[in-house]
């Protein structure tokens, strides 16, 4: 299939309950346009997965949508709340928290210091209540600190709460950032490439915890280059390519797609969705 005969059908925008919405992103870098138009809706309570050849522009989205990036043009809205443009702290107070690609190492802090950075805004925040609610502040630096403790105990890496966070190892930086992204209660978590570079049994962990907060509601949008793992976690499934939505769909419909073959087969990908290769 050429290029000209490549139909993008598009994400399905029509869902009942909606966390996030991204409707006509542009972006562009120089004379790179990363984003052409790009436009996804997540329900809440899913697993929703975005999948696409090197170069589709799922990094991109992901910075638009979290503040990163200013969008040329388009919307982004976090529950109903438009967000466009705003900053990732302001993003993250209307319930959008990410993680990255390659999670960032706190110099100087210990895992229990880097966890109690991701809790929600707090009274001791601000220096008055500091002198005025000495209690209040207290109570919730308790709160906040046995909130950290149970997720990494659930996330089977308490043992490590007085490390340095600079010396871990790259897989469990990750379940360090997801547990600390999980401390403020997000409305949507999103994932950024959550088993790069981890061990298989390690990446089997990781799709379990994923599967046991969704089942207690956690919605989730996840990039992930290790096609199987996606396959096997997330409906539905968004395909990029070329800075569109090429389609949406269950991982079967994904997988067998001739667009979404075409697409990897183009971005010299290797091999079909599905069959292992580096997306």
């Amino acid at each position: 299939m050429s290029e000209r005969e490549m139909v993008y059908e598009g994400a399905n925008m029509a869902k009942a309950d909606v966390v996030l919405r991204a409707k006509d992103l542009r972006k562009s870098f120089g004379g790179l346009v990363a984003t052409d138009d790009a436009s996804f809706a997540v329900e809440r309570g899913s697993i929703t997965g975005m999948v696409g050849p090197n170069g589709a522009g799922k990094s991109t989205l992901f910075n638009l949508v979290s503040g990163f990036y200013t969008p040329d043009g388009g919307s982004v809205s976090v529950n109903d709340t438009d967000v466009t443009g705003k900053p990732p702290h302001d993003v993250a107070r209307e319930g959008l928290i990410r993680t990255f690609q390659t999670p960032r190492k706190l110099e100087g802090m210990t895992v229990r210091e880097a966890m109690m950075v991701g809790a929600t805004p707090q009274t001791g925040e601000s220096i008055l209540p500091l002198f005025l609610s000495p209690s209040t502040v207290t109570s919730e630096e308790r709160a906040n600190l046995d909130r950290a403790e149970q997720l990494l105990e659930r996330f089977e890496i308490a043992h490590l709460i007085d490390e340095p966070s600079t010396d871990l190892s790259g897989g469990q930086l990750k379940l360090v950032e997801l547990a600390r992204g999980i401390t403020t209660d997000p409305d949507i978590l999103l994932l950024d490439e959550p088993v790069a570079g981890v061990n298989p049994t390690l990446a089997n962990d990781i799709k379990r915890f994923i599967r046991e907060l969704n089942e207690e509601g956690q919605t989730f949008l996840i990039i992930e280059h290790d096609m199987p793992f996606i396959m096997d976690l997330a409906e539905p499934i968004i395909v990029l390519d070329q800075g569109r939505v090429l389609m949406e769909g269950t991982p079967e419909e994904v997988r067998t797609d001739q667009r979404v073959i075409d697409a990897y087969l183009g971005g010299a990908e290797g091999g079909r969705p599905g069959s292992g290769g580096d997306e």
